[in-house]
């Protein structure tokens, strides 16, 4: 009976440290995930300053020559 008892609390703790692994290994997937997508953004919006920053250049020049 009591053999019974330790092996069904084993089982339910068992289970329950299951359920929280589990739980954990989904939200630790989904962090990684958004970090992953938070690099790609940061990449294009480098790139995109990187674009403007050429683009302001061009500009400078040709208003430089246009006010000489």
């Amino acid at each position: 009976m009591a053999k019974n008892r330790l092996r069904d609390a084993a089982v339910k703790i068992g289970s329950a440290v299951g359920r929280v692994d589990g739980k954990a290994h989904k939200a630790a997937l989904k962090a990684a995930q958004a970090a992953h997508v938070a690099r790609q953004e940061l990449i294009d919006l480098s790139k995109q300053v990187d674009a403007l920053k050429k683009q302001l250049k061009k500009s400078t020049k040709r208003l430089k020559s246009a006010l000489k």
